[in-house]
């Protein structure tokens, strides 16, 4: 697998974790709960934020690895 192939598999990973966080932040009751879903959901934003422009970066070096 390649570095770029597995970037490409973080991010989705991070995105799924992300949207998995904002559903429960939205099904909870529970004040605290949810603000605490709602800051982990954006600080995992923040990490794909600054991740994404690094996956291009790989394919723009190496465009073998671009899939």
């Amino acid at each position: 697998m390649t570095v770029a192939s597995q970037a490409k598999q973080t991010l989705a990973g991070l995105k799924s974790a992300q949207a998995s966080l904002e559903t429960i932040a939205l099904q909870t009751k529970n004040q605290q709960a949810k603000q605490m879903y709602q800051d982990a959901a954006q600080q995992t934003q923040t990490i794909l934020n600054n991740l994404s422009p690094r996956v291009n970066e790989i394919e723009a070096e190496e465009p073998q690895y671009k899939q």
